[in-house]
C-alpha cells in the first residue's frame, strides 16, 4: 500500500500477530491494511464518523466552535468571541462575496496558493471550480436584484411620485422650482402628481408651471441614439471584431504584436463599449479608427477571426466601407462628446435624422422649460436679455424665434411678480410681528423699509 496518502497522517501502522494494521491516532480504532484488498477507502471512511477526529464535525451534532471574530467599534478594530459552525453553504456564498467586492477573475478559486490555503484553514471545505464560482457570483446578483425591485415596486407615475415625496418630506425640502427627469412618460404623471402637492403645501413657483425640467444629458443621448441606428451594422461589427480580440489572452497578445508590425503609435486599447451609452461608443469607435491597419492585418494571420465573425449577428467582419461608416459618424460624434449641440451639413442624412430628435424636445416653444433661458439672462456672465434674444434668433427660424422671445419675456415678468408678491406678503408680516411688541428691535429688513418710507 502507498503510504504518501494524506489519511496517513492520522494513522499509525503497526505489525500485529493477525497482520499489519492501521492505528487510529485519536480513538484507538484498528485495521488491516497491507494487502491488496486493504485499501485507504476503509481508513477515509473512519475519519469522516471518528468523533475524536479534530477536522470533523458530526452531521447530527449540533457543537458549536468558538473563534474570535473581528469587529469595528468607535474606539477601533478589536476582536470579539463568536461561535462558528461549518457550513459549506455559507463558505461559498462569503467566496462570492470576496470574488465580487475585491474584482478577482474568477480561476483566482483554482490558484494553487488559494486551494493550499484553504486546506489548511478548513480541510472539510471542497474549495469550488471557476465555473461553480461564477453561478454563485451570478445568483447573489440575482438575490441583490430582488432587493431592489423590493424597494420599488411599483414603476408608475404617481408611485414614482410619492416616493419623491416622501424622500422632500424626509428631508425638509419644501420650497421646490424645478424637478429634473428624463423623458418617460410615467415622469410626466410623477410630476403633475408633485405639481398638485407642492401647490397644496402653498410652495410652488407659478403654481407649478415651471416644475418639470426634461434632463438634457438624455434628451443629447436620444439624439445621438438616432445618429447610431443609421450605421448600426458596421458598429456591430467592429464591436464583434473587439470582442473576439478581448476574449482571449492569446488572441490579445497576437494583435498587439500586429500593432507593433504595423507600427501604430497610438496608447488606445480595445475599450469595448456599453450600447446603452453611446459615448462609450464613440470611445470604441475612435479607436477602433487609428487600429484599423492591425485588425487587418490580425484578420489575415487569424483564419478563426473571420469564421467566427462571420457566425455572429454582424454577418462578417468589418470591411471598408464599415471602417468609411465608422470614420465619419466617429468625427460626427466628436461634436456631442465635446458638450456642443451644434448640428451642421443639414444635406447630410444622419443629420437630419438626428435633428428631427432634436427637434421633439426643443423645437417647440410650447414644450420648453423657459427656466433653461431665464438662468442665462440672470447669468452676470452674459448680456442679459439681448444675449438670450440672439441665441433664440440664432437657433430658431424668425417666427418661432420672435414667439420664443416674448414667452421667456412673459415667463421672467410673472417670476419677478411671484417672487415681489411673495417679498411683500413677508413685509407685512413682520410688520404686524412688530407693532404687537414695540420693545422688539427692528430686523435689518424692516429697518430699510422704514428709512425709504420716510
Amino acid at each position: 500500500m502507498k503510504e504518501h496518502f494524506e489519511v496517513w497522517e492520522h494513522f499509525v501502522k503497526e505489525d500485529l500477530p493477525s497482520g499489519r494494521h492501521a492505528i487510529c491516532k485519536y480513538c484507538g480504532m484498528s485495521y488491516k491494511c497491507g494487502a491488496k484488498k486493504n485499501g485507504t477507502s476503509v481508513l477515509w471512511a473512519h475519519n469522516s464518523r471518528c468523533r475524536k477526529y479534530p477536522f470533523n464535525t458530526p452531521k447530527d451534532s449540533k457543537q458549536s466552535i468558538l473563534s474570535f471574530k473581528s469587529a469595528k467599534v468607535p474606539s477601533g478594530s478589536t476582536t470579539e468571541l463568536t461561535y462558528h459552525k461549518f457550513d459549506a453553504g455559507s463558505i461559498r456564498k462569503a467566496l462570492s462575496f470576496m470574488v465580487i467586492v475585491d474584482e478577482l477573475p474568477f480561476k483566482f478559486v483554482e490558484g494553487i496558493g488559494f486551494r493550499h490555503f484553504c486546506g489548511v484553514m478548513e480541510p472539510r471545505f471542497n474549495v469550488p471550480s471557476r465555473i461553480t464560482v461564477a453561478k454563485d457570483c451570478f445568483e447573489t446578483y440575482l438575490t441583490e436584484k430582488r432587493k431592489l425591485k423590493n424597494v420599488l415596486k411599483s414603476h408608475k407615475g404617481d408611485d414614482i411620485g410619492k416616493e419623491i415625496e416622501k424622500c422632500l418630506l424626509d428631508w425638509g425640502l419644501e420650497n421646490v422650482m424645478c424637478i429634473t427627469v428624463d423623458n418617460a412618460s410615467s415622469n410626466d404623471t410623477a410630476i403633475g402628481y408633485m405639481r398638485r402637492k407642492i401647490n397644496g403645501w402653498k410652495t410652488g413657483v407659478l403654481k407649478g408651471r415651471f416644475l418639470h425640467m426634461r434632463c438634457v444629458a438624455h434628451i443629447v443621448n436620444l439624439v445621438v441614439f438616432d445618429g447610431l441606428k443609421t450605421v448600426n451594422e458596421s458598429v456591430q461589427r467592429v464591436r464583434h471584431a473587439f470582442r473576439f480580440i478581448k476574449q482571449s489572452l492569446v488572441r490579445l497578445q497576437r494583435f498587439k504584436k500586429c500593432v507593433l508590425h504595423e507600427k501604430i503609435n497610438t496608447k488606445k486599447g480595445l475599450c469595448l463599449d456599453v450600447p446603452t451609452r453611446w459615448n462609450s461608443t464613440y470611445l470604441m469607435l475612435n479607436a477602433a479608427i487609428e487600429l484599423e491597419d492591425a485588425f487587418e492585418r490580425y484578420s489575415e494571420e487569424d483564419p478563426q477571426y473571420v469564421v467566427d465573425l462571420n457566425e455572429r449577428d454582424g454577418k462578417d467582419s468589418p470591411d471598408s466601407d464599415d471602417w468609411n461608416n465608422v470614420r465619419r459618424l466617429s468625427e460626427f460624434l466628436q461634436a456631442f462628446y465635446d458638450l456642443t449641440l451644434l448640428v451642421s451639413r443639414s444635406l447630410y442624412v444622419t443629420s437630419n435624422l438626428m435633428k428631427e430628435k432634436y427637434e421633439k424636445y426643443w423645437g417647440d416653444p410650447e414644450k420648453i422649460n423657459f427656466l433653461i433661458f431665464i438662468v442665462v439672462v440672470l447669468d452676470p456672465r452674459y448680456n442679459k436679455l439681448d444675449y438670450v434674444e440672439w441665441m433664440i434668433i440664432e437657433i430658431y427660424d424668425s417666427i418661432v424665434a420672435s414667439k420664443l422671445v416674448d414667452n421667456v419675456k412673459e415667463a421672467l415678468n410673472a417670476l419677478y411678480e411671484e417672487y415681489r408678491v411673495s417679498s411683500a406678503n413677508d413685509v407685512d408680516r413682520e410688520e404686524v410681528s412688530s407693532s404687537k411688541d414695540e420693545k422688539t428691535p427692528l430686523s435689518p429688513k424692516h429697518k430699510k423699509i422704514e428709512v425709504l418710507k420716510s
